[in-house]
């Protein structure tokens, strides 16, 4: 499989080569290393080791030739390289305000590669393999499955060298976080395309309901990966807030942020449904507009 999705701002056909794409292939095609390796791979005490280790002061030293290898542009970062005091400081790094202005309308929560299907019955025709994929097993909840049976889905896919803090796509007043806990599957398109279902199913997730005046009720899913120790929620439940104000960050790894949003409410841009129905994914900002 070779990982192509479209820039947005350039319109350009793009090729992502992720660190250790040759592993990923060979966990996830590979019939051995399915049945022997994988289940070791996704466990919990695998991630958090090594979230440990991108902790320790030691850890700076990949930061340059990570910086360097993925091509990150560290003028948008408030701190320099050399002031960083960990990985796990860089991986998540705040950006200058400037470098994501918020535009109009309904804004991608993150960096990232974005899917979007404008009726959430469109992900069974897209790659789902092994179980169907239903909501409920998702959420953990009948209920909020039954609420959001007919929304619009969207996947932000976040790559190791993207910006790894996320935010509210839009004004309103957030609930608690429910937390799921799960196994830390990869989330790269090598994952998915082995079984969508599994992935999002089984992984730890974590989920709150963002509460607007004029677009219903959104609901968004940070969702752990390989290698990804921690999710941690910096909002405050309950108080309103801005479009853009920040709801939390990924430790290292790549990860993914989930939403639903009411289909008749919020209108998804048609160049991202367009990509989504020719199975490649478009490339966002945080801040930027995707859906009206």
């Amino acid at each position: 499989m070779t990982i192509k999705y479209i820039n947005r701002k350039t319109g350009e056909l793009q090729t992502e080569t992720p660190p250790a794409e040759n592993l990923l292939k060979f966990f996830y095609n590979n019939p051995f290393a399915k049945l022997t390796l994988l289940p070791i791979a996704k466990r919990k005490f695998i991630s958090a080791f090594y979230g440990r280790r991108m902790d320790k002061p030691s850890s700076v030293e990949k930061i340059k030739g990570f910086v360097e290898e993925l091509k990150i542009d560290m003028t948008e970062s408030v701190k320099k390289i050399e002031e960083f005091t960990t990985f796990n400081d860089f991986f998540y790094r705040k950006l200058k305000s400037s470098a994501r202005p918020i535009e109009s309308n309904f804004v991608s929560p993150g960096d990232g590669r974005l899917l979007a299907f404008k009726d959430i019955s469109e992900v069974h025709n897209f790659f789902v393999k092994g179980r169907e994929f239903t909501l409920s097993e998702f959420l953990g909840s009948e209920n909020l499955a039954e609420k959001y049976k007919n929304a619009s889905m969207l996947i932000l896919r976040l790559a190791p060298n993207d910006y790894h803090r996320f935010h509210f796509p839009y004004d309103g007043i957030p609930t608690e976080t429910t937390t799921i806990k799960g196994s830390y599957f990869s989330v790269s398109p090598h994952a998915l395309a082995s079984n969508f279902t599994k992935v999002f199913c089984e992984n730890k997730r974590e989920f709150c309901e963002l509460k607007t005046e004029d677009k219903g009720e959104v609901l968004l899913a940070p969702v752990g990966a390989t290698m990804v120790g921690t999710i941690i929620e910096t909002y405050t439940p309950n108080k309103p807030l801005n479009k853009g104000d920040e709801m939390g960050y990924f430790a290292f790894g790549g990860s993914t942020v989930v939403i639903l949003v009411d289909k008749d409410k919020i209108k998804i841009d048609q160049d991202i449904l367009t990509n989504t129905k020719n199975k490649i994914e478009s490339f966002v900002k945080m801040g930027e507009k995707i859906a009206e």
